[in-house]
């Protein structure tokens, strides 16, 4: 099938590995090498973006994003409210293992298609020929959806963190929702400013959140190691805390979330591919090791609240909103220490909003290059003085800004759109590596990959992780505390919207897609 003409002249200057001398300048001019022009050419896109980012920022991109052990700061709390601190720490460490063979598996398939696309592209490449166009489409709008709440849930916590602030410095300070919400709005605008004014400059940016993530990490368990009062190892490793579910298991299955959440995403360095020299070596091994790194940050980082948490009751109703503000303040005693400690987790929170930003906006480029989404050919526009896609970036920061303001009339209406990040970008993985399981069932050939874990390993991992996958997916939907605690508050309306968002992306695909997207696959090339 013929490529659209924006692509035709890209991809026939890259059809053999001979390059014209124009080939070869574009090559130079954009900083890609010959295996990502190649890949580019196979796929049927033009190298739009700059490749600024090498190995070190795109891990710092990833370690950012995921934010692992500052996220599990502020979702501890639902894990020791359901499985206890023995609960929380072994369900963190299968969560760990379980996302290792997760991000293999989708870095085995980055590597065979570095594309900004993600789990979309890779649906189109590999699922049925029968359902590759209509399985691509939902995904890309479950994909979306998930990354599109990602950017608004981060810019919350880093708003409702500084309330947390101004809660434990002023007694006087009376916390609204319109509070946080104008400080959500702060944070997204300055996440777009940096996106756009910074854009040749957002690998830089990386590399230094990457070495505020690691030192940020060291200023803040240490002290707290240090000063706090621990509690017997004993008690931390055996006790399991059953909040009226009936089955201590269960209990500690619904407190997996708060482990899952800070693992959750680094298929968004993936969404950065075309900006990545090397990127199909690079990719996957990026993936692989920022999640065996962030596991480990984030898994000694429960240990330290496990031991140092004190009084559980105290620290979980504290009037700043987050347990671990009051457990900073309990290990140091001092307003000035818990200040700085708390100012350094919200300033990582806000460049994880600039990243999630990012990777968001550039899986909206793809998806509308691709004809997904409507206003296509404005949404993909990619400015040719910056080279990023500064529209997608405008609209995620809009629509980021909308779903804040949903926290004015109601939390519990924001907690229920925020937290379908789960679902829909766990059903993404679930897709995309059930089709490349499904190849290698059938025995039918895979693309090649520079990180090809061979077929038998290979479908081992995609087994385990589908597995892992598809147990987070259920308990995603359980609300977080059992009868009769459960109220229509606290109940988890997640999966209602979930469903909703499924079923409006199918009746749009019948309506309009059908007609006007034709799916990745159909722009792919044979390279001899």
């Amino acid at each position: 099938m013929a490529l659209p003409s924006k692509n035709e002249d890209y991809a026939t200057a890259r059809m053999t590995d001979e390059f014209s001398s124009d080939a070869a300048s574009s090559l130079d001019a954009k900083q890609s090498n010959h295996a990502d022009v190649r890949d580019m050419a196979r796929m049927g896109k033009p190298q739009e973006m700059q490749r600024n980012f090498k190995f070190f920022t795109m891990f710092g991109f990833t370690a950012i994003l995921t934010a692992s052990w500052e996220g599990i700061l502020s979702t501890a709390a639902l894990g020791l409210g359901n499985g206890g601190s023995a609960g929380l720490l072994y369900t963190n460490l299968a969560t760990w293992i379980g996302f290792i063979a997760v991000y293999a598996s989708l870095g085995e398939q980055g590597s065979m298609a570095p594309t900004s696309g993600g789990q979309y592209h890779w649906v189109s490449e590999f699922a049925p020929r029968k359902y590759q166009k209509v399985l691509s489409y939902i995904v890309g709008w479950l994909g979306l959806l998930g990354w599109q709440v990602g950017v608004a849930f981060s810019a919350f916590l880093a708003g409702t963190q500084i309330q947390g602030l101004l809660v434990l410095n002023y007694e006087s300070y009376g916390y609204e929702r319109w509070h946080g919400t104008l400080l959500m709005i702060a944070v997204l605008s300055f996440s777009v400013l940096c996106n756009i004014v910074l854009a040749q400059k957002l690998h830089l940016v990386e590399g230094v959140a990457l070495t505020l993530h690691i030192l940020g990490f060291f200023c803040v368990v240490i002290p707290v190691w240090v000063l706090s009062e621990k509690a017997p190892s004993k008690e931390v490793w055996t006790t399991f805390y059953d909040p009226g579910w009936g089955n201590q298991g269960l209990s500690c299955l619904i407190g997996i979330v708060a482990s899952v959440a800070p693992l959750l995403g680094a298929d968004a360095a993936a969404h950065m591919a075309e900006e990545l020299q090397d990127a199909a070596y690079v990719l996957p091994r990026i993936m692989v090791i920022g999640v065996v790194f962030n596991g480990l940050l984030m898994f000694i980082t429960c240990i330290m609240i496990c031991y140092c948490i004190g009084d559980l009751e105290t620290v979980l109703t504290t009037p700043t909103g987050y347990p671990f503000i009051a457990i900073f303040y309990n290990a140091t005693q001092s307003f000035a220490a818990t200040n700085t400690l708390t100012a350094i987790i919200i300033i990582l929170c806000i460049l994880s909003n600039i990243t999630i930003m990012a990777g968001s906006s550039r899986q909206l480029f793809a998806f509308a290059r691709d004809g997904g989404v409507p206003f296509s050919r404005w949404v993909s526009h990619v400015s040719p003085r910056l080279e990023v896609p500064v529209n997608a970036i405008l609209v995620i920061c809009i629509v980021g800004i909308i779903i804040s303001l949903i926290n004015i009339g109601s939390t519990v209406a924001f907690n229920v759109v925020t937290s379908l990040g789960t679902g829909t970008l766990t059903i993404s993985y679930i897709v995309c590596l059930s089709c490349v399981a499904w190849r290698r069932l059938t025995g039918q050939p895979l693309l090649p990959s520079r990180f090809d874990m061979g077929r038998t390993l290979g479908l081992i991992v995609n087994l385990v992780a589908l597995g892992w996958l598809w147990l987070v997916f259920i308990i995603a939907f359980f609300p977080g505390v059992p009868l009769p605690l459960l109220t229509t508050l606290s109940m988890n309306w997640s999966v209602l919207v979930f469903g909703v968002v499924a079923i409006f992306s199918g009746v749009y695909f019948a309506i309009w897609g059908r007609k006007n997207y034709a799916g990745p696959v159909e722009y792919v090339r044979k390279l001899d």
